[in-house]
């Protein structure tokens, strides 16, 4: 039988809690990403400047948690500028 040190055990439940805490901030940060889109699809350009901001105060908190990395929060936030700008430039 295989000998399993406390370190171990350990380190899978810290793993456990860090994998649990990461998902949750995926998820929200999924979601405001989300809501941001469909306003840009439903041509409504106050809610997308409104959801831009606090698209990028999200993925910036997820780059603090290290749930992200800060290049892929960097792009993702450049490319809804664009879509949040071209909407309203449409106007």
């Amino acid at each position: 039988m295989p000998v399993v040190h406390k370190s171990t055990i350990k380190a899978a439940r810290q793993a456990l809690k860090r994998h649990q805490r990461n998902r949750t901030i995926q998820s929200s940060v999924k979601g405001i990403l989300k809501k941001v889109l469909t306003a840009v699809e439903e041509k409504k350009a106050d809610e997308a400047k409104a959801g831009l901001r606090e698209a990028a105060s999200a993925l910036g908190k997820a780059v603090s948690k290290g749930v992200l990395k800060p290049n892929t929060a960097s792009r993702r936030i450049s490319r809804l500028t664009v879509k949040v700008n071209a909407l309203a430039a449409a106007k």
